[in-house]
């Protein structure tokens, strides 16, 4: 007789494996767990006996079971908002006036800057709360508001303590390539040997577990960053980028050719440039979020992703700048009527796709073996999960193997 910790039972399961089925669909399925793990998945009657007066059992009574949420792109710890910017754009002001009024990623580094530790947790945590009831179990954070020694271990250093205080899983991100700070105004070059030199550093309090880089004109150049992936691959560290957001300057063909995690934003790539993910396994990370905000019409290459069988993941980019949308949900919605995906490719993206992205391999899917995360929604099919934006539709959490209290 097998032993389990719980059983879910007469539910749909969207398993988002590769079973012929749309979404990897099981119709009237079960679902079991042991020791966090999920030990089975399929029909009632392929259920092994077990003890039912032992084991506690859950009638779904028709609910879908999708894999837990993952956002694989944010900025989630930064302190003050650009809410001020927001209104002066709406009002005609440009980029540059906005800047030289002391907006832009500057103000938000200093507002990071100045906050303390617990500040920054504290803001965070909120922020994580509501990613959390949304049924996101696994979040990625950057740093990349410090721009300094100091306060880039700062913020992961918050980063790590979430992870030991809240339910959702954190993978931690050195984003310090991120944007030239002021006192390196003139000496772009130098600036990146001072972030190839807290690289050690920060690996060495494991606080990093990828290292990303703002490769683009306003930010830095394709040969600044190899010389960033250089260090991390020294270090033995999986890379990434922000690239081609604004112009294709090769920064998705950079990270294909470190066998890099992804290339996100990608709304100038081109097909060499997808040609170069396909053949390395790198994750395109679409980012709605930024996309709308900043009226961008340049959309990214679906058609090729498609066409050349690129994994397209799909994250918030949460940040206070381009994207202040702390939202996954309609990061669904998004995608399916700007970028044109399928409801089915927008839960790939936020599921098995962005567990890719982080390079995360025990989680993203409903399989035996995997992480037992996974949450049950009261809807009459998982498209509806992109169709309707606004209504919670969770009804249950697991995280681990554990019910969670969502906010």
């Amino acid at each position: 007789m097998q032993q389990f910790d719980a059983i879910w039972i007469n539910a749909n399961i969207a398993t988002m494996t590769d079973n012929g089925a749309p979404y990897g669909s099981i119709e009237n399925g079960v679902l079991a767990i042991k020791d966090g793990i999920i030990v089975f998945v399929g029909s009632r009657a392929d259920l092994p006996q077990f003890d039912a007066l032992a084991t506690p059992l859950y009638d779904v009574q028709g609910q879908w079971i999708l894999p837990g949420l993952i956002d694989c792109h944010t900025h989630l710890i930064y302190a003050g908002n650009r809410a001020n910017e927001f209104e002066m754009r709406l009002t005609g002001a440009s980029y540059q006036q906005i800047a030289a009024a002391g907006g832009g990623i500057a103000s938000t580094v200093m507002a990071t800057r100045h906050a303390s530790h617990q500040q920054l947790f504290e803001l965070a945590k909120d922020r994580l709360n509501s990613l959390l009831a949304q049924g996101v179990t696994t979040v990625e954070i950057k740093s990349g508001y410090g721009l300094d020694l100091a306060n880039e271990q700062k913020i992961l250093e918050v980063a790590v303590e979430l992870s030991q205080h809240h339910p959702i899983n954190i993978s931690k991100t050195f984003l310090g390539a991120h944007a030239l700070p002021p006192e390196y105004s003139d000496n772009p070059d130098d600036y990146i040997d001072a972030v190839c030199q807290m690289l050690p550093t920060l690996q060495q309090l494991q606080l990093v577990d990828a290292v990303d880089v703002f490769c683009e004109g306003i930010g830095f150049s394709v040969e600044q960053c190899r010389k960033i992936f250089r260090c991390a691959k020294s270090l033995g560290l999986p890379v990434k980028a922000h690239a081609e957001q604004l112009s294709n300057l090769g920064g998705s063909a950079l990270v294909a050719e470190f066998a890099g995690l992804s290339a996100d934003h990608i709304e100038f790539l081109d097909e060499a440039g997808v040609k170069a993910m396909a053949q390395a396994g790198t994750v395109a990370v679409l980012l709605p979020g930024a996309y709308y905000f900043l009226r961008e019409t340049q959309l990214p290459p679906i058609d090729l992703l498609r066409q050349h069988k690129v994994a397209m993941a799909l994250a918030t980019d949460l940040n206070p700048g381009t994207s202040p949308l702390c939202s996954l949900p309609l990061m669904l919605n998004l995608a399916c009527t700007l970028f044109r995906l399928t409801p089915q490719e927008a839960l790939m993206g936020v599921t098995r796709h962005g567990a890719t992205a982080l390079g995360l391999t025990d989680r993203g899917m409903l399989a035996l073996g995997l992480r037992a995360d996974f949450g049950c929604y009261q809807i009459s099919q998982p498209a509806e999960l992109c169709y309707q934006f606004g209504v919670n539709s969770l009804k249950q959490l697991i995280i681990n193997g554990k019910q969670i209290r969502v906010p």
